[in-house]
C-alpha cells in the first residue's frame, strides 16, 4: 500500500503503549484504497513510523508470537513481503536489554524503523504491542463483517441502473419485497424463470469483485462490481460474450502462469542476521 497516507484519511482506531523511554501510537485508518495501521514510535529525540496493510497485522501476530515463545538464544531474523512492502524483524541487545527492530522497505517510501524493547516482566514490551495488534485486528474484523452487511442491503436496492430493473438480488428475499424496494423511475419487469441464483465474490489485495448473474428485457448478463473501499463500479456483460470473455481471459492467465504460481499475498521466510 505504497502512498497510503493522505490528509483527508479517516480515523477508525487510536491507541497508545508506552515501554520503558518510548511511546509508541497505533493509528487505524481508511481512505479509498483501503485501511492500514500506521504504528509510530516517539521518544523525547526522534519520531518513527512504519505503514501496515490491514491485512498484515494477524502476521505480524504471528511474528511477535514467534519471538515471544523462542528460546533465549534461538531467535532468528525474519522478512514479511505484503504486496510491494517488505518488513524485516531483527532481534538485537543493547545496554538497556534486549530489542526488536522492525523495519519497513518499499519502493515510494524511504526505508522506516521502529525499535521495540523485550520488557522487564512477561506482560511488557514485546507482549504489550502484540496484544495491541491483536484488538486493533479484532476491530479490522468486526468493520469487514459491517461492511458485508452493508454491501448486501446496496446490493438489493438502489443497482437498477443501465441494465434496467431486472437485476437479481444475491439475497434470498421474498419477490414481493424485492419489487417494494424498485427505485420507482423503473417500473418493475417479469422475471419468471430468470433468476439464475449465481452470485460469487473474490477478494484480491485491498478490492472485492461481485459477479451477478442477472436478466432485464435485454436479456441475461453477467454483472462484475469492484468495491474498493467506498467506491464501486461495474460493469455489464451480455451472457453471449461470456464464452469469448472466458477465453481471453484464460489467455492472459496462461501465459501470466508463471508470476501468478509464485505471487503470494503474504511471504515469511527466515534469513540469516545482520550483521551488527
Amino acid at each position: 500500500m505504497d502512498n497510503q497516507t493522505g490528509g483527508n484519511d479517516a480515523e477508525l482506531v487510536s491507541k497508545t503503549l508506552q515501554v520503558e523511554h518510548k511511546l509508541f501510537y497505533f493509528d487505524l485508518k481508511e481512505n479509498p484504497r483501503g485501511r492500514y495501521l500506521k504504528i509510530s514510535e516517539k521518544t523525547s529525540a526522534t519520531r518513527s513510523t512504519i505503514i501496515l496493510p490491514a491485512n498484515g497485522i494477524s502476521w505480524f501476530i504471528n511474528l511477535f508470537n514467534y519471538y515471544l515463545n523462542s528460546d533465549d538464544n534461538d531467535f532468528f531474523s525474519k522478512e514479511l513481503q505484503l504486496d510491494a512492502k517488505v518488513f524485516y524483524f531483527d532481534v538485537g541487545e543493547n545496554r538497556r536489554g534486549r530489542f526488536l527492530k522492525v523495519s519497513e522497505a518499499s519502493m515510494s517510501r524511504n526505508r522506516s524503523t521502529i525499535i521495540i524493547p523485550a520488557g522487564t516482566t512477561r506482560d511488557e514490551g514485546w507482549a504489550a504491542f502484540r496484544n495491541i495488534l491483536a484488538e486493533i485486528n479484532e476491530t479490522v474484523g468486526l468493520f469487514a463483517l459491517s461492511n458485508q452487511d452493508s454491501e448486501a442491503s446496496e446490493r438489493l436496492v438502489g443497482l437498477s441502473d443501465d441494465v434496467g430493473a431486472g437485476f437479481i438480488a444475491t439475497l434470498s428475499t421474498p419477490q414481493s419485497d424485492l419489487n417494494a424496494e424498485r427505485p420507482a423511475e423503473h417500473p418493475a419487469q417479469d422475471e419468471s424463470g430468470g433468476n439464475m441464483g449465481a452470485s460469487k465474490v473474490i477478494r484480491v489485495d485491498q478490492k472485492r469483485f461481485f459477479f451477478d448473474l442477472g436478466n432485464n428485457n435485454r436479456g441475461h448478463f453477467l454483472r462484475i462490481s469492484e468495491v474498493a473501499g467506498p467506491d464501486r463500479s461495474s460493469i455489464i456483460l451480455p451472457l453471449s460474450g461470456l464464452k469469448q470473455f472466458h477465453e481471453t481471459l484464460g489467455h492472459f492467465v496462461e501465459i501470466s502462469k508463471d508470476k501468478i504460481e509464485g505471487m503470494t499475498s503474504a511471504n515469511v521466510r527466515t534469513v540469516d542476521p545482520p550483521q551488527r
